[in-house]
């Protein structure tokens, strides 16, 4: 015989809430193993349970299921497919999860960090100042790691010409470094 609840009747919702209890004590840690084969990431085991007892919860009389247990892996393979759905759309799995025991602090002292952002907010100042061709070149040589006759080649130019946009760069960057350090 199953028992009709109404969530508004006080009596019904402490009977529910000890249905609910129940089922979870019941088949929780079955739910558990099934996610666990089931999911990449062990930390998204406990947040699966529990969507499955919400998706539970928001029933209107979960006394009237008659096979709990098939009913909570249904549910439970539904929300393995609704999290499978939401995270194609979200890009999911494109990315490396980030776990806080695995990252080691950074030794560098922040004020050192801020001064090496300036720099750099520096030399991209300095940089798009610079003429177009000679940015290019600078950008291919130092940042790209091009060889100058390589450099030469990709722009259109002589070898000798990417050498001199090559030294007027690097003529204006050390300069402006210069003047920014001993600001």
């Amino acid at each position: 015989m199953a028992l009709h609840l109404r969530p508004t009747d006080p009596a019904g919702s402490a009977a529910r809430d000890v249905i609910l209890a129940r089922l979870a004590a019941t088949y929780g840690a079955a739910l558990g193993r099934f996610f666990e084969r089931r999911v990449k990431v062990p930390a998204d085991v406990a947040d699966l349970v529990q969507d499955v007892f919400l998706r539970l919860s928001r029933m209107r009389d979960p006394a009237t299921i008659e096979k709990p247990e098939h009913f909570l892996f249904v549910t439970a393979a539904n929300v393995l497919k609704d999290r499978a759905r939401r995270d194609h759309v979200r890009g999911g799995g494109l990315h490396d999860e980030l776990i806080g025991d695995d990252v080691a602090g950074s030794e560098i002292p922040p004020d050192r960090v801020l001064e090496s952002r300036e720099a750099a907010d520096r030399l991209q100042a300095v940089l798009l100042e610079l003429p177009e061709r000679t940015r290019d070149v600078f950008v291919l040589r130092v940042l790209e790691g091009l060889k100058m006759a390589d450099v030469a080649h990709a722009l259109g130019i002589s070898t000798r010409a990417a050498e001199k946009h090559q030294a007027k760069a690097l003529a204006r960057v050390t300069l402006a470094l210069e003047d920014w350090r001993h600001r």
